[in-house]
């Protein structure tokens, strides 16, 4: 008999959207979920969802550091490069309905830039990451992009641009990184945070923000490919929402 997950950590259901890091630069500006992935999750019918993130950058911008900070509530101070790529899977349940994200960790080093990007084809999110006390890394996003985007459908595919480091910015370099960071986002159609993973600043709100809008995403391709089911039978719903849908989580974002 096959052992039974355990619970999902309570930080981890989400009722509604989390809201996003600043209206200049977001992908999705509505404060709540799509009416039709709403109604979807009112199904009883079995089934599971897990989408694929790749996280890419440069070297030492602190992929894993922000990775680490969510899943574990860590931070490492002593700087290992990651090889390759780096895996880490991410249990959530939104609008009552579980849902996983799978984390790539790639590796920012040119030598193992060809390994980490075989592992970028099926992404259902790309989350770019740059320095913010480094302009360089910030020059070199797109490029990343770029790469990352070569085997995927960019009309499938959710945007993000993240400055790390923050607290290691001076506030006026931080102002023009941010500047710098938010025109870009707006170029490629992402959407932009910054966050501390030292702090942990804003880390959490913004992987809530993520698993948030792929969820939504993947809900809604699911039902276009599956127009002659009903919307029940792609998702499969718990009771930790059921009473809260109108009631914004203390624990979200603001």
């Amino acid at each position: 008999m096959m052992n039974s997950l355990p619970p999902v950590k309570g930080d981890r259901i989400i009722c509604e959207l989390p809201l996003y890091f600043t209206r200049d630069a977001a992908v999705h500006t509505k404060d709540g979920f799509n009416i039709t992935v709403r109604e979807a999750c009112q199904g009883q019918k079995t089934g599971l969802n897990v989408a694929k993130v790749i996280v890419v950058g440069d070297v030492g911008v602190g992929k894993t550091c922000l990775i680490n900070r969510f899943c574990k509530d860590s931070f490492d101070r002593t700087y290992k490069a990651t090889i390759g790529v780096d895996f880490e899977m991410e249990r959530f349940e939104v609008l009552g309905v579980p849902f996983s994200l799978q984390l790539w960790d790639t590796a920012g080093q040119e030598r193992f830039r060809c390994i980490a990007s075989t592992y970028y084809r099926g992404a259902q999110a790309i989350i770019v990451v740059f320095d913010l006390s480094n302009y360089e890394s910030l020059d070199h996003a797109r490029e990343w992009l770029e790469d990352a985007m070569r085997d995927n459908d960019p009309s499938s595919v959710l945007l993000f641009l993240v400055g790390t480091k923050k607290d290691l910015s001076h506030p006026d370099l931080l102002a023009q990184m941010e500047q710098e960071a938010i025109r870009l986002s707006e170029e490629i159609r992402a959407e932009y945070w910054a966050v501390s993973a030292l702090s942990g600043a804003s880390v959490r709100d913004f992987f809530l923000r993520v698993a948030s809008l792929t969820f939504e995403a993947t809900v809604l391709s699911e039902l276009e490919k599956n127009n002659s089911r009903r919307a029940g039978d792609i998702v499969k719903i718990s009771n930790n929402c059921d009473n809260n849908f109108k009631k914004r989580q203390s624990s979200c974002c603001h």
